[in-house]
């Protein structure tokens, strides 16, 4: 956690209307993920999740390629995209943070290119959420991650 002593409370993903991903979801009140994405998700059949971003100049390192701490930022977003079933399907809404984000780099993205994630809750505990995912584009894995959430407290 940042060491505040406040907690932002967070509403419901909305609904994207228009572009690319028009019928995607995201959280527009987020300002670190609208300044780094954006990014998206969306419940496909089976109650699977799928959460995607366009790569563009801004993701990108000084060598052309999309830089780690972006791989990593989009993951911490997957993180939350993917329990959102879970939680909304038992009425949970108190808010989480990460407490845990691991990751493999096992591959490249380029500026254009669709950046794709998929994965699942591995375990969902009284106040902790353990997740795992992977990273891609063009069916190629550049991220393997694993990390964890926690239910925090309102002050």
């Amino acid at each position: 956690m940042d060491g505040g002593d406040d907690i932002e409370i967070h509403h419901g993903p909305k609904l994207v209307t228009e572009g690319e991903f028009a019928g995607w979801k995201g959280w527009g009140d987020d300002a670190y993920e609208s300044l780094t994405g954006p990014f998206f998700f969306r419940e496909e059949e089976g109650g699977k999740v799928r959460c995607a971003f366009r790569a563009g100049k801004k993701h990108m390192n000084g060598g052309g390629a999309m830089h780690g701490g972006c791989m990593m930022t989009f993951a911490d977003f997957c993180l939350f995209a993917l329990s959102h079933p879970h939680r909304a399907a038992s009425g949970e809404h108190t808010p989480m943070v990460t407490i845990s984000l691991n990751g493999e780099f096992v591959g490249p993205a380029y500026e254009g290119d669709l950046i794709e994630c998929t994965g699942e809750v591995v375990r969902a505990g009284g106040s902790l959420m353990f997740l795992r995912g992977v990273i891609e584009t063009g069916g190629k894995p550049m991220l393997t991650f694993s990390g964890v959430i926690k239910k925090v407290k309102r002050r």
